[in-house]
């Protein structure tokens, strides 16, 4: 089974874009994360809905981010994509006839609700802020400068 990304890609483009002192292309994060300007649009058009990111039309143009990094938890941005599955895993059948996939299926059923939320309490306890903190953290452990390390600059 394929792994879902969006939440993971798009904080990647989150991060690059809290460095950056102009807005952010949709072209520019493409390039920057190896897909289609398509699909950073749909992505940014989730977060723009919940109002963590505004964007502009015309020359000068593209993606900012529209509020402090500390009021940005990553729960907020898994809902404004779309909420995807956090889990890969899942049942042989949804609706068994046999008894005994029936008591499986319950069993790994409440395992998997009870793992989903901590999971999405979790991300409720992280910031953007906390992220743009230990990128920082790892780049001055790194010795390279932001130009280095970012696809922006």
């Amino acid at each position: 089974m394929k792994r879902d990304s969006r939440l993971s890609g798009v904080l990647h483009c989150l991060l690059h874009m809290a460095e950056l002192d102009r807005p952010a292309t949709s072209e520019w994060l493409a390039q920057a994360m190896g897909t289609n300007p398509v699909v950073i649009r749909r992505l940014m058009a989730g977060l723009r809905d919940a109002g963590f990111v505004a964007s502009a039309k015309g020359h000068g143009g593209g993606w900012v981010l529209s509020c402090p990094l500390e009021h940005i938890t990553l729960r907020d941005i898994h809902e404004a994509v779309g909420a995807p599955e956090l889990l890969a895993v899942g049942h042989r059948e949804e609706s068994p006839g046999c008894l005994v996939e029936q008591a499986v299926n319950a069993a790994l059923e409440q395992a998997y609700r009870e793992a989903e939320a901590v999971l999405l309490a979790r991300l409720g306890a992280v910031t953007l802020a906390a992220l743009a903190r230990d990128f920082h953290l790892r780049l001055a452990a790194s010795g390279r400068s932001l130009a280095q390390v970012s696809h922006a600059v």
